[in-house]
């Protein structure tokens, strides 16, 4: 394998030169560069990234740990984080925590080793911040710190106000809401108390039930179980499209007219939303906005400039056949 002492040998230079080329530090002439890029090439040889990162004290890598990479939220919003990110000059690595905090730990102190510029988080363990470095700038995705880390979410309690108002117009008496595991403090939980607020308010019958939002095997079990238990149930306020999908699904298999019987609004607005048959009204958050603004106060912070701690986006009513 190559070092940067051939490299050196060949471009007929010192090595000091060709770190010079490799970090983009000092003054190089162009000559200088191209017979060292050549001996690079000739050789096929391969910086040391981590060694350079050392030296510059930059890697143009930014840590993103999330839930669940397999849920059509996460993948979506990935993908996005992932477009922005490299057009600003970083590569991301990816890592799925599946809600363990032990999990999630170790890969907040992977990233460390591997020098990351800064860390978005997607992840929601219960207690993360005892391991959070204040020196490492980091971004928070749908879920709050207590250490001023700044955090990107949309606006969760209208969301829940939408949802909810539109199946009490529509003419639900009873109302289930699945949200996710309340005991965890995130932004998300305002859907639930933005369903509370509104079912009180108008005085509805409703039910609620929680499941973990980005684990999908229980979705179907918790269906069955839903119209079992109540079966006079007429509305349903998803706080996600893949919930909202099993219920259809569910919904469909023991007999449910939709929308006669039973009306569905999810959240999200994942792909697949409109290709559910019927198509599902939906609460759509703008993800490619969150994830771009994920980058871009990360990339603020690196900058030292000064950023808003909160960052709340807006949220628009997708109405479609299930309503």
């Amino acid at each position: 394998m190559a070092t940067i002492k051939d490299v050196a040998k060949i471009a007929e230079v010192t090595v000091t030169t060709v770190s010079r080329v490799l970090n983009n530090r000092g003054y190089i002439s162009q000559i200088t560069r191209d017979k060292v890029h050549e001996a690079m090439k000739q050789l096929d040889y391969q910086p040391n990234e981590i060694a350079r990162s050392l030296f510059r004290r930059k890697s143009n890598l930014i840590g993103l740990i999330i839930p669940n990479v397999a849920h059509p939220f996460f993948a979506e919003l990935t993908s996005y984080i992932e477009y922005y990110a490299y057009k600003a000059g970083y590569k991301i690595l990816l890592c799925n925590s599946y809600q363990d905090s032990v999990k999630e730990k170790d890969y907040v102190e992977m990233l460390k080793r591997y020098q990351v510029d800064g860390i978005i988080m997607g992840s929601h363990t219960v207690d993360t911040s005892d391991y959070l470095s204040p020196t490492l700038p980091i971004v928070a995705l749908d879920r709050t710190f207590t250490n001023n880390i700044p955090f990107v979410t949309s606006d969760n309690y209208h969301g829940g106000v939408l949802a909810t108002n539109l199946l009490i117009d529509r003419g639900c008496k009873k109302i289930a809401h699945i949200s996710g595991p309340l005991e965890i403090n995130t932004p998300a939980n305002k859907r639930y108390q933005a369903f509370m607020d509104v079912v009180l308010a108008r005085k509805v019958n409703f039910v609620i039930k929680q499941t973990k939002l980005d684990i999908f095997d229980g979705y179907e079990k918790l269906a069955y179980k839903l119209f079992e238990d109540y079966p006079d149930i007429d509305g349903v306020f998803a706080s996600s499209d893949m919930i909202a999908a099993s219920i259809i699904h569910v919904a469909n298999l023991v007999g449910k007219d939709i929308t006669k019987d039973l009306k569905i609004v999810g959240y999200d607005d994942i792909n697949i939303a409109s290709l559910i048959v019927p198509s599902l009204t939906t609460i759509k958050q703008p993800i490619e906005a969150m994830g771009e603004l994920a980058v871009k106060i990360l990339i603020d912070l690196l900058e030292k400039k000064e950023v808003d701690i909160e960052n709340i986006l807006p949220v628009t009513l997708v109405e479609r056949k299930t309503t």
